[in-house]
């Protein structure tokens, strides 16, 4: 099970205890910040892309959405999202619990600069009803990202 790597990761950073478990779904933006009793826009919600047959993430705010010209500029080809399937196969969690730590070998992660805005953010654990509040240098830590991007719309005053 995704969170019991997730758990055995976090065991060895020494935060496993701040991992939280909910009784009820958080699968999607909207029911992880009900279960959490935060705004939708500090879930770190991760999207799982295609990019040169491999897997990409991408950590954004709750709020934001994928901006196309703005990632084909950032990786050179349309953002394809990855089917459930192949998103549970390459990148070791299903939907629903993707996140960014205790990933397959060679997954690539990146986190957007919509989160840059917070103090903390909360990204799913490895299942569809967990959770942990990480401060953004924790987020950097634990989630070893190979940099951070540009690549959404929707979160900033326009």
């Amino acid at each position: 099970m995704s969170i019991e790597k997730v758990r055995t990761y976090f065991r060895s950073c020494g935060i496993e205890d701040r991992v939280l478990e909910f009784t009820v779904s958080s699968a999607t933006v909207a029911l992880a910040a009900q279960a959490l009793g935060v705004e939708e826009a500090r879930i770190a919600k991760t999207l799982s892309f295609c990019v040169d047959d491999s897997a990409v993430l991408i950590v954004m705010a709750g709020d934001a959405r994928v901006d196309n010209p703005k990632f084909k500029a950032q990786f050179h080809t349309k953002a394809k999202m990855l089917s459930h399937e192949a998103a549970s196969e390459q990148v070791g969690h299903a939907v629903g619990g993707v996140c960014p730590f205790a990933v397959n070998d060679g997954v690539q992660i990146y986190l957007d600069e919509s989160l840059r805005r917070f103090t903390t953010v909360f990204p799913a654990c490895g299942s569809a009803n967990s959770a942990i509040e990480l401060t953004i240098p924790e987020l950097e830590q634990y989630a070893r990202p190979n940099g951070w991007v540009d690549v959404c719309k929707g979160w900033q005053a326009e």
